[in-house]
């Protein structure tokens, strides 16, 4: 690593710090050019799908700006770098699936979460209604969903929080974690939390294992995808009532997926990643 193109940076709290300053920074400066629209153009930019894609890209590339910047140029005289170089056939045979039996296990537990009640409900509606507004514009949706939000959290989740704590002594185990369940926190409501945690320990293994961070954003647009399919073509909010089956079903169904591909991608898969 000492002779890497890569610079050998740690995730340490004065990172999170440096993250949490661009994301306040790029949260202002979204607000003033909103606020801007407003009161010059007579016009709302905030509840535009496309105003809500340009404010996510701001925010985001501020965050990695402000890290690379402040943090890694500092520390190892080499620019924020990372290795997006594609693997052999079989690797991704074995990770999709994987993925995708995640995605049904993370659904079932999803499922269990109540959506009524003096606080779910209410919780549930207002995310209801804010999903709702995203999804008005569906090709603006894709874009963000599928392309841009996939590349700039793996770049952030797994690429600079995740790789940083491994590189600052943190057991890979307990980064791939912690990294997962602040992705999950970041979402802001317990439905996606749980599925972006289980998830995210999946894009956080796929990461380790290969040292590319094109696999996991691949995967993370994958599991996207398949939520706009599943809005736009057939109308339902997840598997189990797009197939008609039960949630159980489901459920079973993502656990031996998941068990029989891990096993195979985690133990039997011979090929060796390095980054240089």
């Amino acid at each position: 690593m000492e002779n890497s193109k890569y610079p050998k940076y740690i995730f340490d709290w004065m990172g999170g710090l440096i993250l949490f300053a661009g994301y306040i920074i790029g949260s202002m400066f979204v607000g003033v050019v909103g606020l801007a629209g407003k009161f010059i153009f007579k016009l709302d930019f905030m509840q535009k799908p496309w105003f809500m894609m340009f404010a996510n890209a701001v925010v985001f590339c501020l965050m990695i700006a402000a890290f690379d910047f402040l943090m890694v140029r500092l520390k190892t005289g080499k620019k924020l770098n990372f290795n997006f170089s594609p693997t052999n056939f079989y690797t991704y045979l074995l990770i999709f699936p994987m993925m995708l039996g995640m995605m049904f296990v993370g659904e079932f537990i999803t499922s269990q979460i109540p959506t009524t009640g003096p606080f779910f409900g209410d919780f549930y509606e207002f995310f209801e209604n804010l999903m709702a507004g995203l999804t008005d514009d569906p090709v603006v949706m894709v874009i963000t969903a599928v392309i841009m939000a996939p590349i700039f959290e793996e770049i952030i989740f797994r690429g600079i929080i995740q790789k940083g704590m491994i590189n600052n002594g943190v057991k890979p185990w307990k980064a791939i974690l912690l990294a997962s369940v602040l992705f999950g926190v970041i979402h802001g409501n317990p439905w996606q939390f749980v599925g972006a945690t289980l998830l995210g320990t999946v894009l956080g293994l796929v990461y380790y294992k290969t040292k590319s961070l094109l696999l996991p954003i691949l995967l993370h647009g994958f599991n996207n995808l398949c939520s706009a399919i599943l809005i736009f073509y057939t109308k339902k909010e997840s598997f189990a009532e797009a197939f008609e089956m039960q949630e159980w079903m489901i459920l079973a169904i993502g656990i031996g997926m998941f068990s029989i591909f891990f096993y195979l991608f985690t133990f039997r898969n011979k090929v060796r990643y390095s980054e240089i």
